[in-house]
């Protein structure tokens, strides 16, 4: 195992820390949108730009940030292309906002400034202020780093990579000569200190699965998707599976899933990595620009699946860190459809939740209120458009009961809605300006 401790002097010296002047024009945001009085949390909503091809959010990401009253206001028009900032991104941002709303979090996607951590104070509309200290993980987790921000009140970020993946017996390894064992990857587990912008800790470490499994050709292919359990002493990271056919060295598209499986770590050390995994999902957990996995209020981890050959389930882990089987929540049956993937979700508060989702028949998205108590789960009343995606979702505001998401169709107005959690219904806030190409991916 490489683990590292690194302290910000050292962080200075290894990653060449940029200062950033807080007052040049390119941070503070549009200067005909000066920022706003605030008394309450800010609301700020992200939109993803096009890249070549309509809805595909290659072509960067703008942010635009409002009162709580005005989201709330179906009269307040928002245009986060036209008069929004900029985010640094090649392509879509990951983005990521503190608890009261007034500080993002974002980590370039791509490009010369993958992997590049920066911290935006939200002043109101376009104003967003650059923290004047920004580091770099790139060389660590590479350009394009999966990372979410633990809910431990702002502290620490997790950014995830697996690299290399290569069967044992591989050419450049050496051991050509050696029967075949398995393949894997190289993880890494990096937190990142969200307040003083550096590096706390990371480790690097294959992670093995079982010799029946490895054998055949299973690996752990993306992390993602992390979070705490209640005592704060585990973390546990959502996986995508992957299946190499041992004869070609191929990937297979079709396979026999081997049941949902998550990787726990001690924390803060990261270190000692097991596996444990489910036999009521057969989905990856690692979700895709979002949280897949909450803690409860009843101190149990809820996790969602994706690619599920069953539809997407939710899981349960219980405070043993183990899963939980005898908990069976089937999207499929609980909402009568087949092919049920969520594309994203937001654990509210007692149980409820609210769910992203696509089905088997049906050409756009639609939202869900799910009671994870009862297991029980129905459509959200909206207007549905055909051009409706939540494939690249990635943001939600729990405020009370109530969630805010941003529902807006490819190259088409929408607004922003309030979900009540206690009773799933909609009420439409302020309208969300579209352009051509573009939608809207989250709110903060």
């Amino acid at each position: 195992m490489k683990k590292q401790l690194l302290n910000f002097l050292t962080l200075g010296a290894l990653l060449g820390i940029v200062a950033l002047s807080s007052c040049s024009d390119d941070n503070e945001g549009n200067p005909t949108n000066p920022p706003a009085e605030q008394e309450d949390r800010w609301i700020t909503v992200a939109g993803a730009l096009m890249g070549e091809n309509p809805g595909d959010g290659n072509g960067g990401t703008k942010v635009y940030s409002v009162s709580i009253e005005e989201a709330k206001n179906p009269e307040t028009q928002i245009s986060a292309y036209s008069d929004g900032f900029g985010v640094k991104s090649n392509r879509t941002a990951r983005l990521q906002s503190s608890e009261d709303g007034s500080t993002l979090f974002n980590i370039a996607y791509t490009g010369d400034n993958g992997g590049e951590f920066s911290r935006y104070a939200v002043n109101g509309r376009g104003g967003f202020t650059q923290s004047d200290v920004s580091v770099n993980i790139s060389q660590y987790a590479g350009t394009s780093p999966r990372w979410l921000k633990l809910f431990d009140g702002d502290k620490t970020g997790v950014a995830l990579n697996i690299a290399n993946i290569q069967a044992n017996n591989a050419p450049d390894t050496g051991n050509e000569s050696d029967p075949f064992a398995y393949y894997r990857g190289t993880a890494t587990i990096l937190a990142l200190d969200l307040q003083e912008s550096l590096i706390r800790n990371y480790v690097q470490y294959p992670i093995p699965l079982s010799e029946e499994e490895e054998a055949a050709g299973h690996t752990i292919f993306r992390l993602d998707g992390s979070v705490l359990n209640a005592a704060g002493n585990k973390l546990i990271i959502g996986t995508w599976m992957r299946k190499y056919n041992v004869e070609t060295g191929q990937t297979e598209g079709a396979y026999e899933r081997l049941g949902t499986k998550s990787v726990v770590v001690d924390y803060p050390s990261l270190e000692n990595p097991t596996v444990i995994n489910s036999s009521v999902g057969h989905g990856d957990n690692s979700g895709y620009r979002s949280h897949f996995s909450y803690l409860g209020d009843d101190d149990n981890i809820y996790q969602a699946t994706e690619r599920d050959p069953n539809g997407s389930h939710i899981l349960r882990i219980n405070q043993n860190n183990e899963y939980d089987n005898s908990y069976v929540f089937s999207l499929n049956d609980a909402l009568g459809l087949t092919g049920v993937t969520i594309e994203a979700w937001k654990y509210a508060q007692g149980g409820k939740a609210f769910a992203l989702i696509s089905h088997d028949g049906a050409e756009n998205g639609f939202v869900v209120w799910m009671d994870l108590n009862s297991r029980t789960a129905s459509i959200v009343d909206l207007p549905y458009d055909p051009d409706l995606e939540f494939n690249q979702y990635q943001g939600f505001v729990a405020d009370g009961a109530d969630v805010y998401i941003t529902v807006t169709p490819v190259g088409k107005n929408g607004n922003i809605y309030i979900l009540d959690s206690n009773t799933g219904e909609a009420t439409k806030g302020a309208t969300l300006l579209n352009e051509p190409g573009n939608h809207y991916i989250g709110i903060f």
